[in-house]
């Protein structure tokens, strides 16, 4: 179980939390999100799809839930959408709507709540032709249809900014804190079948075609002549399964897809690098969890990628299989140079912005965009927020 930051006071009014389809990091932060929020006093509404329920339990985190189906993709159901969304608040008024990602953006600033509307974008736009034209002109309407556009990592506050956002900040989006892993290393490793001399590479996130894991699979396919060959592992669920398992078996890489998992701890435990091979990412969670573990990373420098690890991983060119293979085998041939990188990442890591963080800032947009929501809803709850802007 993930521990719960502990509260931040200083907002009690009611949030509403809207998001699209996930089975990842929006997922996850917005569940982080209502349970801090929850546990401050903060009376929060989450809609959303019902299966994206099921997997976060919104409801166990101290919010309330309400469906509001939103595919990951623009469909004629997103008028559906809409219409679940006014009928969600009509029955419970909130105080500030709160959307994350540019599909629940867009429902959102479609359905034109009374209260005012936040955007957090957490993706970039990266598909070409009509599906491309599409989502740009959503990026459009969101950002000229929200009260304040927050964007994960500063490439995103500067899009928006572009596209005429009234008002565009940052705002980081902290990784859950792990729990501490329940096995030892020698064990993650023999599950996987690891020698004592062998590297174990470790790989999480959403198997989908942005994530680029087929340029990892290339590379491992490599790593077969390396005496003794290193034992890959890329754990997550996504539309891309089903190709990469084919590529994986064409190619004889030692990759093993393992599905979703919920011991990514464990997993970094065991591990002697972590890999990153997205064409973007904002402040991606596993690369967050793997500098915090001490685990040396090799990751593309795109998006928010950069800022967020400075001198602390490996980063190389994205859509490059010679450059991952080559940071790879070098840090494999250099085990001064991945304790260098332990040290480094988990220094830099202390100096990110915690799940605390994340609330104190949120709470204080809250409070300047609703200064007459609910009063305190506990004893101290007037206390200024240590909220930074």
């Amino acid at each position: 179980m993930v521990t719960q930051p502990a509260p931040v006071p200083g907002w009690h009014g009611t949030v509403g939390l809207l998001l699209a389809s996930s089975t990842g990091g929006v997922g996850q932060h917005v569940r982080s999100l209502a349970a801090g929020l929850a546990a401050a006093g903060v009376r929060v509404l989450v809609c959303g799809p019902a299966a994206t329920q099921e997997q976060f339990d919104f409801t166990g985190a101290g919010a309330r839930f309400h469906p509001v189906e939103i595919p990951a993709s623009p469909t004629p159901a997103d008028a559906r959408a809409v219409a679940a969304l006014r009928r969600a608040l009509g029955a419970e008024p909130v105080d500030v709507l709160h959307a994350h990602g540019l599909r629940a953006g867009l429902v959102a600033v479609l359905a034109r709540p009374a209260a005012p509307v936040v955007v957090t974008w957490h993706n970039a736009v990266l598909a070409g032709g009509l599906r491309g034209g599409l989502s740009r002109l959503v990026e459009r309407i969101v950002a000229r249809g929200a009260r304040v556009t927050l964007g994960a990592s500063a490439d995103l506050v500067a899009r928006a900014a572009e596209l005429g956002a009234a008002d565009a900040r940052l705002a980081p989006v902290a990784a859950p804190t792990l729990p501490a892993p329940r096995r030892r290393r020698a064990a993650v490793r023999a599950e996987f079948g690891v020698a004592a001399d062998q590297p174990l590479v470790v790989s999480v996130g959403r198997l989908h075609p942005q994530k680029r894991y087929d340029l990892l699979v290339d590379a491992a396919a490599r790593w077969r002549a390396r005496t003794p060959p290193p034992v890959v592992v890329i754990a997550g669920s996504g539309p891309a399964y089903l190709p990469l398992a084919a590529r994986v078996s064409a190619a004889r890489a030692p990759v093993t897809l393992l599905g979703h998992r919920t011991d990514v701890a464990d997993l970094l435990a065991g591990a002697d690098l972590a890999v990153v091979t997205s064409d973007w990412e904002a402040r991606q969670l596993f690369a967050q969890e793997a500098l915090r573990a001490g685990v040396p990373l090799v990751a593309t420098a795109v998006g928010g990628l950069p800022e967020l690890v400075g001198d602390a991983a490996v980063l190389v060119p994205p859509g490059d299989v010679d450059e991952v293979d080559a940071a790879v085998r070098g840090l494999l041939d250099d085990p001064a140079r991945r304790a260098d990188l332990a040290r480094r990442g988990a220094a830099r890591a202390a100096d990110w912005p915690t799940e605390a963080d994340t609330l104190a800032q949120l709470a204080a947009l809250y409070r300047e965009l609703a200064p007459d929501a609910a009063g305190p809803a506990t004893p101290g709850a007037d206390t200024p927020s240590t909220g930074r802007r």
